[in-house]
């Protein structure tokens, strides 16, 4: 099937599958004419790397994910599964991260409030937008 063909049935943009193709997580041959073609088997994969994208992972890691898929072994597993978790903990630690600075946001809305309130009962309060 040609590029179009792919990008329409696994749902991505054509733009979509020539990054995958940059980035080594699909491949294509050759037609006669230069056009890319691709096996059916491929509208799965693709669908599997939105999936693991989705999953906040990056083109690298796919990379390094994709031996245990095209090629599976108990080694390839054990890798995937410990390159997993390490990507756990760092969206664990991301999240920690995006916390704190909600928290340090909330403060300041609230120091602006108790601002308001002050500057209300002084009679010099600023209109709000």
């Amino acid at each position: 099937m040609r590029i179009g063909e792919l990008a329409e049935q696994a749902g991505v943009s054509v733009r979509s599958l020539r990054y995958y193709e940059e980035q080594g997580l699909l491949s294509s041959t050759r037609s006669g004419g230069g056009q890319r073609t691709y096996v059916e088997s491929d509208v799965e994969r693709v669908r599997f790397l939105q999936h693991l994208y989705a999953a906040g992972l990056s083109s690298r890691t796919i990379a390094e994910l994709l031996p245990c898929v095209d090629s599976p072994s108990a080694e390839r597993t054990d890798d995937a599964w410990l390159r997993l978790v390490e990507e756990r903990e760092r969206l664990d630690g991301y999240i920690g991260e995006l916390l704190r600075t909600r928290d340090t946001l909330d403060n300041l809305i609230a120091e602006n409030r108790r601002h308001q309130g002050t500057a209300c009962a002084s009679g010099s309060a600023v209109p709000a937008a």
